[in-house]
C-alpha cells in the first residue's frame, strides 16, 4: 500500500513538472469570474472583452520563463557534473596506467595478415 502511494506521488510530481502550463490554464478556467472581476488589468474597460485573458497570458509567460530557467539550471548542473566526472576519470586512468602493468605483449604480430585483409573475389 505504501509503495503505491509513494509511486503515485512520484508520478504526480513528474507529471506536474511537465504540465505547468496546463495547470495555469485549468486554474484560470476554474477561477475566471474572480480573475475577471478582481485581478484583470482591463476590468475598468469592459468594451475590450478581456475577461481576465491578460492575467492568463501573464501567468503563462511566467510559467514558461520558470521552465526555461529551470532547464538552464539543469543543463548547467549537468555540464558541471560531466566536467567533474571527465576530469576525475582522466586522473583515475592516469593513475591506473602507472600502477597496473598491461597483460598483453605490445609486439604481437598476426601470423598471416594477408589471410585476413584481402579484397573480395569475384566469381
Amino acid at each position: 500500500m505504501l509503495r503505491r502511494v509513494v509511486s503515485l506521488f512520484l508520478l504526480l510530481a513528474v507529471v506536474s513538472a511537465n504540465f505547468g502550463r496546463l495547470f495555469v490554464c485549468a486554474g484560470f478556467g476554474i477561477n475566471q469570474k474572480y480573475i475577471a472581476s478582481n485581478l484583470c488589468e482591463n476590468r475598468d474597460k469592459p468594451w475590450m472583452h478581456c475577461n481576465g485573458h491578460c492575467y492568463l497570458m501573464k501567468k503563462i509567460k511566467q510559467a514558461e520563463e520558470k521552465e526555461k530557467s529551470e532547464e538552464r539550471q539543469t543543463q548547467k548542473s549537468l555540464f558541471q557534473e560531466s566536467y567533474l566526472v571527465v576530469s576525475s576519470e582522466v586522473k583515475f586512468h592516469a593513475q591506473l596506467l602507472q600502477i597496473i602493468a598491461t597483460p598483453y605483449c605490445s609486439d604481437f604480430q598476426t601470423p598471416n595478415p594477408g589471410a585476413v585483409f584481402r579484397p573480395p573475389q569475384a566469381g
